[in-house]
């Protein structure tokens, strides 16, 4: 199968944007897909598949073509199609750049953070961190992830959703172990189709559907998301109660919560009462009014790296530090708007011990009116989700 010239060129421009401007993969792909209307669903799924594969396997090619990483990155597209089992085309680029040369290349690549496309002090990290465990993890980190969405209850069920799916040519199967999802079989634009305008469904990974369940919510209660981003969590609570008492969704970007208010509107939920943190007042009024809270704080997101590749290569030791002390703060700050006799419910998609039973632990022994009630560790190589992390915490009355 032939490709043009051209598709390859808004490769390297995309990935000159990702790694020299500090754009984000996702971000960037969609900038290309809107810049190229005329591309068919084969240049797109091309396009999208070789910038994601460069990107995570970007310090691994660049080793493979004997060269120092740069915006002129066209040679590791070969690199790329090789890997990808892809024949490559014949272009000037590529020249002397083939199977045999790859095959040499990669038998002379001796170190484990190489051969697994990951910075040096990163791969330590996790090691020093999570011992074999970590070695276990690494290569399903840098497999695809697989798109998954949640079924939106209030208006339908998971099989008639399949159907409807099927209708507009996307095949879907449940997901094992999670009565809310789906899995979609060969990856598609769902966010184009006349199930996802009616609000039927939301994207959200299978482990990340574990953590509004995990919280045992119940119709009528006043649950807070600290933490709400765009909301996927906020709307799969305010699903499960029914659309009956209050979710409130707290963010510091307010950009996020308007987010959030259309897929309410999507969804058909409205019992999700949107309020920006503007200052620590914010949290102070809301001490002790929540039956349930929510705490999915800021992570290195190592957990997620099968769906955002290019974090990786944006994390830093400073910023990892940065973001434990942050999780420490809103665990200790935000913990006084829970009742007494409520839950707390501590996730990240992280799955490094510092970032989560460590921090637990820490809040514990600090916050002695607090007990643990049960953990769970979701990690992509058991359980084919991504990794997450969630706790849930009772306060005495």
């Amino acid at each position: 199968m032939k490709y043009h010239h051209h598709l390859f060129q808004s490769c390297e421009q995309a990935l000159a944007s990702i790694f020299f401007e500090d754009r984000h993969a996702d971000k960037c792909i969609e900038f290309y897909f809107k810049k190229n209307k005329k591309w068919g669903g084969r240049d797109r799924r091309f396009f999208a598949e070789t910038v994601y594969d460069c990107v995570r396997w970007w310090s691994l090619y660049w080793q493979l073509v004997g060269k120092k990483a740069s915006p002129k990155c066209f040679p590791i597209l070969a690199a790329s199609l090789w890997h990808r089992g892809v024949a490559i085309p014949d272009f000037d680029e590529f020249e002397g750049l083939n199977q045999n040369f790859f095959l040499k290349q990669f038998a002379e690549v001796k170190e484990a953070y190489v051969k697994e496309a990951f910075p040096y002090w990163l791969y330590q990290w996790g090691k020093q961190e999570l011992g074999p465990l970590w070695d276990e993890l690494v290569p399903y980190l840098n497999h695809p992830n697989r798109l998954v969405l949640r079924v939106n209850s209030q208006k339908g069920d998971r099989s008639t959703l399949i159907k409807d799916l099927k209708k507009e040519e996307i095949e879907a199967e449940p997901m094992l172990g999670v009565d809310s999802a789906l899995i979609i079989k060969e990856r598609k634009n769902v966010f184009t189709t006349k199930v996802f305008r009616e609000g039927r469904f939301e994207v959200q990974d299978g482990s990340s559907q574990m953590v509004a369940p995990y919280l045992n919510v119940e119709s009528g209660m006043r649950v807070i998301d600290a933490c709400a981003g765009a909301g996927g969590k906020s709307l799969h609570i305010a699903n499960l109660m029914q659309n009956k008492g209050k979710v409130i969704a707290l963010d510091i970007h307010s950009w996020k919560l308007d987010e959030l208010k259309k897929r309410a509107r999507r969804n058909g939920i409205s019992n999700i009462e949107t309020r920006p943190i503007e200052s620590g007042k914010t949290i102070k009024r809301l001490k002790a009014s929540a039956d349930r809270l929510i705490l999915d704080v800021p992570c290195s997101g190592l957990g997620v790296l099968r769906r955002n590749p290019d974090s990786k290569w944006k994390l830093s030791e400073e910023r990892l530090k940065e973001l434990r002390e942050i999780q420490t703060k809103i665990l200790q700050d935000y913990s006084i708007m829970l009742k007494p006799g409520g839950l707390l419910l501590y996730s990240t998609c992280s799955i490094l011990p510092s970032e989560n039973e460590k921090q637990v632990e820490n809040f514990l022994k600090n916050n002695s009116h607090y007990r643990l009630l049960k953990q769970r560790h979701i990690y992509p190589s058991r359980d084919g989700f991504d990794g997450f992390f969630m706790a849930l915490l009772e306060k005495g009355s």
